[in-house]
């Protein structure tokens, strides 16, 4: 998962990416609001982690925004030493999810964040998910389309499963390509709309068969489950 932190305060920043590391997942590190909510609007992240004292805002301010710019959907937790009761109520009414007191114990850190994702993305967990002709094994790595295998390389089903797994997300470049190939390098940018595009092919990811992915300039994909036209309700005469 791709996992964002704001916090004033580069030791407790380091903390927090040494934590999140250990969990097997990346984190992306904002000293101020401004320059997360700027990255925000053409980028994507699967967790928030915000303090509440900013140099330029404050921890409320951000979350609000993140709901009405970005979604209901996006797993917030605050992390900052504010621990009235008031607070709380404060923090979890302007949008947040969780609230947690500093100083920050790592256990209870990871066991917060453990538990807003498995809330948020439920599918990520299991080991044998299926999406109506599509089966993915996660233990063989073998993704079935009408119970034949397909043949998929390594990125190319682990690409296929992170799509399926967050349909109906818009996910940025970067987020797809540090997820899929565990960087954010330009380099590689060409190879991602060419796994795309093998992945359209390969599981005929088309309006007829339910499912899309659509590109979006300047951000980067969403896949989407739609309704098969031939299933769409005849014209009465």
């Amino acid at each position: 998962m791709r996992i964002v932190a704001l916090d004033d305060d580069a030791l407790q920043l380091e903390l927090f990416k040494r934590a999140i590391t250990d969990m097997g997942h990346s984190c992306h590190t904002y000293q101020t609001g401004a320059a997360l909510m700027k990255d925000m609007r053409r980028d994507t992240f699967d967790l928030l982690l915000v303090d509440w004292h900013l140099p330029d805002t404050s921890g409320p301010e951000v979350v609000r925004w993140v709901r009405k710019h970005v979604g209901l959907d996006l797993p917030i937790l605050f992390v900052t030493s504010r621990q009235e009761e008031r607070d709380i109520v404060e923090g979890l009414d302007c949008g947040a999810d969780d609230f947690m007191v500093k100083p920050v114990r790592v256990g209870e850190l990871t066991a917060r964040v453990g538990a807003l994702l498995r809330r948020a993305y439920p599918a990520a967990v299991n080991e044998v998910l299926e999406f109506g002709r599509y089966r993915f094994l996660h233990e063989t790595r073998t993704l079935e389309m009408d119970g034949k295998p397909v043949e998929l390389k390594n990125r190319e089903y682990d690409l296929a499963l992170f799509l399926f797994q967050n349909m109906g997300r818009l996910l940025s470049r970067d987020h797809l390509r540090e997820i899929i190939w565990g960087q954010t390098s330009d380099v590689i940018s060409r190879s991602l709309d060419t796994h795309i595009s093998r992945l359209r092919s390969q599981l005929d990811l088309r309006p007829d068969n339910g499912y899309i992915v659509t590109a979006v300039y300047g951000m980067g994909y969403r896949f989407e489950a739609v309704k098969p036209r031939s299933e769409d309700t005849l014209v009465s005469i």
